[in-house]
C-alpha cells in the first residue's frame, strides 16, 4: 500500500525524496510481546506500539490536527499510546446533536465529504487531540505537527 501511495503523489508532487523512515502504524490488534519479565499477549484497540524510538501517528478529528509521534518505551503503558483524540460521544447522539451545516463550518479548510452520511464523524464528537497529546506526555514525543487539508473517510 505504502509503494502505490507514493507512486501517486510522485504523479502530483514536485519531485521528492523518500528517506528511511517510514511511519507504518496500526491499532487495534494483538500482538506477543515481552513486559515485566514475562511473555503476554498485548492487545490495543484504540492505541499504537509505542515502544523506545518507534514512530507513530496521532490523528486528530477531520478538522484537527495531527501527530507524528516517537515512542518513549514507557513500561507503565506496555509501551503503548492512545491511536487519536477518540470519541466523546457515540456515533448516534452525534448524528442526533449535530447537522450538516455543523459539520461544514467545523470542517472549513478542509476537503472532505460534508454530508450527512459522515456526520457521525463531526469534529465535535470526539475529544480534543491537543489534550489527549498533552495527556500522554510521558508515553511519546511530538516530532511533526501536521495540518489536515483532505481528509478521506475509508
Amino acid at each position: 500500500m505504502m509503494t502505490l501511495v507514493l507512486a501517486a503523489l510522485a504523479r502530483h508532487l514536485p519531485v521528492f525524496a523518500v528517506t528511511t523512515e517510514v511511519v507504518d502504524c496500526h491499532h487495534n490488534y494483538v500482538e506477543r510481546e515481552h513486559h515485566y519479565g514475562a511473555d503476554v499477549w498485548v492487545t490495543r484497540k484504540g492505541a499504537i506500539r509505542a515502544r523506545a524510538g518507534d514512530l507513530g501517528i496521532i490523528p486528530g478529528s477531520m478538522g484537527a490536527r495531527s501527530y507524528i509521534v516517537r515512542g518513549l518505551g514507557n513500561p507503565d503503558s506496555f509501551c503503548s499510546s492512545a491511536h487519536g483524540a477518540g470519541r466523546r460521544m457515540s456515533r448516534t447522539a452525534a448524528e442526533k446533536q449535530f447537522t450538516a451545516a455543523d459539520l461544514a463550518a467545523q470542517t472549513a479548510g478542509v476537503i472532505c465529504r460534508k454530508d450527512k452520511g459522515v456526520l457521525d464523524e463531526i469534529p465535535g464528537a470526539y475529544k480534543d487531540i491537543d489534550q489527549v497529546m498533552a495527556n500522554q506526555a510521558d508515553l511519546v514525543e511530538v516530532v511533526h505537527t501536521l495540518k489536515q487539508v483532505v481528509c478521506v473517510k475509508g
